[in-house]
């Protein structure tokens, strides 16, 4: 006879617990504990290099009944996610769904998270814990079985984008024109996004020597945590706009250019993590529906003389873009390629594209 397993707990900061059944892996979990309001997307939000170190609380309630697709690659990238392994430490939803229906389905939610030996928990009232996360902000949690117990652990007092970072440099070769892509926890759908265009990625680790690469232009990713911690990231791309190469954000990528260009970054009470947050273009009548998962945000003023806001939040008025005045230098903290999420705001890649030297 097969073993009762444990039961397992959701233990927040501030002493609240909340008990519930398991699915996934079962392994005690340590984490900050954040929340995502999409309502699709389980698969490539799971996959984002930004979300390592948290545990992903997702307000829709039904999650699992679309199913995992298979693990296809498509220019040496998994076609369907958006990195090769799961980065959350857990996941927390209301009501897991195990019979699956979707016609490229190949698992359930609960096979693949087993594969990648991260746990999940249900039965728990995510809504409720979204609202204390959103009345007290952020807070570290763990997920623990039975009577065991672990520590506490703010994964952003760790500099993240080393563990999910490539090592050594990788080119994607498409196109003459070039661009070097700093993988501080990129999407896979970024360098899609450029292959689509015709143009080819130079993808090299989070704290490489821009200088020992010729490129056209020059591409900060997303990945995760607190961007003042990536000192030698931010150096680099200080040293970069010296020398007039166009320069593009995204994410964690454009806090770390406006960092390097001496404006001052802060942490969001609860951050912005949704496939539907409106962003306002300054100056313009414009609004994009973006997909976002960030936890920081650029102070817009603190920004320099010659830089200004180029985008921001329709909902708390927080800074969703930067851009220099008379340079190629802009970023955008939303995400442009999407995946999960509206691709309104994709024009973006192809306003740095023709900004390549």
């Amino acid at each position: 006879m097969e073993a009762k397993k444990a039961a397992p707990k959701l233990i927040l900061e501030d002493g609240t617990v909340y008990p519930g059944n398991s699915f996934g892996s079962e392994k005690a979990v340590s984490g900050e504990v954040v929340f995502n309001t999409g309502m699709v997307g389980y698969p490539e939000t799971m996959t984002d290099p930004s979300y390592r170190g948290q545990i992903l609380i997702l307000t829709y309630p039904l999650i699992g009944n679309y199913g995992v697709p298979g693990d296809e690659r498509e220019d040496s990238l998994m076609k369907f996610f958006e990195s090769d392994r799961i980065h959350v430490s857990a996941l927390v939803v209301t009501s897991y769904i195990e019979d699956h229906s979707h016609w490229n389905a190949k698992r359930s939610l609960s096979q693949w998270m087993q594969e990648h030996q991260v746990p999940g928990i249900c039965g728990v009232d995510t809504r409720q814990i979204t609202k204390i996360l959103r009345e007290k902000g952020t807070m570290l949690g763990k997920i623990v079985y039975g009577d065991s117990d672990i520590a506490f652990d703010d994964p952003n007092n760790r500099k993240l984008a080393n563990e999910v970072s490539i090592k050594e440099p990788i080119e994607y070769a498409k196109g003459k024109k070039r661009i070097l892509l700093v993988d501080c926890g990129t999407k896979n759908n970024i360098i899609k996004a450029f292959l689509r265009r015709n143009i080819s990625v130079i993808r090299v680790p989070w704290n490489h020597d821009l200088s020992r690469e010729k490129a056209d232009g020059v591409l900060i990713s997303n990945g995760p945590g607190d961007p003042k911690v990536y000192t030698e990231t931010i150096e680099n791309v200080r040293r970069l706009l010296s020398k007039n190469v166009p320069i593009l954000g995204i994410c964690l990528g454009s806090q770390i250019l406006a960092l390097a260009a001496g404006a001052d970054t802060y942490k969001l009470k609860y951050g912005h993590r949704s496939q539907n947050q409106p962003c306002m273009e300054r100056g313009t009548k414009r609004c994009y529906i973006t997909s976002q998962n960030h936890g920081y945000a650029v102070n817009a003023d603190t920004l320099p003389e010659d830089w200004r806001e180029w985008f921001f939040n329709n909902n708390d008025g927080t800074n969703e873009g930067v851009l220099h005045i008379s340079k190629p230098y802009f970023g955008t903290q939303f995400h442009p390629e999407a995946s999960p999420g509206p691709d309104d705001s994709e024009i973006i890649f192809d306003m740095f594209v023709r900004a390549l030297k």
